[in-house]
């Protein structure tokens, strides 16, 4: 478990099927997640099972991120691991619209990249974030990401292409 001072992340718990299956289903995200298809809670409860494996074999962790009263208020990712060139992504979601803006996701995003970074022996982190999405932009530039480049129409949702931004945090 990884300690902030008003947030925890923590592996995924077979407890977490029904916020995973909310969250996976949730069509207001889709757009970020790269979802076209509803998840069964048949699927996930494999998924869940199979939280375990190790990054380094899987390229890929999920952790859920709590608060200081263990209620389960979004989910982190690290995907696209790449030890040989020390990189990966990193993804975010606060699930309820009543926890964003309390510093939540800042934590979260630190506490990974200080695991990353120590840990995981990583050099740099990025993240892909929609050129609309002024809340993350802002987030991401708060926290030491650094505009990389633009994407030109690199999502195509609901029959329109859009934007994409990458932004990167390399270890300093």
């Amino acid at each position: 478990m990884l300690d902030g001072e008003h947030i925890k992340l923590r592996a995924l718990e077979p407890s977490d099927l029904d916020f995973l299956y909310e969250l996976e289903n949730n069509t207001k995200i889709w757009e970020i997640s790269g979802t076209i298809a509803p998840y069964s809670k048949q699927v996930l409860k494999l998924y869940l099972k199979n939280a375990h494996r190790d990054i380094f074999e899987v390229k890929q962790l999920r952790l859920a991120i709590v608060d200081l009263n263990d209620s389960l208020i979004g989910l982190i990712d690290l995907f696209d691991f790449d030890p040989k060139n020390r990189r990966a992504g990193l993804g975010i979601v606060i699930s309820n619209k009543a926890d964003r803006n309390k510093g939540y996701g800042s934590e979260a995003i630190n506490l990974l990249c200080d695991y990353a970074f120590k840990t995981l022996g990583v050099h740099q982190i990025y993240a892909n974030v929609g050129e609309h999405n002024t809340n993350s932009i802002e987030l991401f530039k708060k926290l030491n990401f650094r505009l990389a480049g633009v994407k030109k129409d690199w999502i195509l949702f609901q029959g329109e292409f859009k934007n994409e931004l990458l932004f990167q945090r390399i270890k300093s």
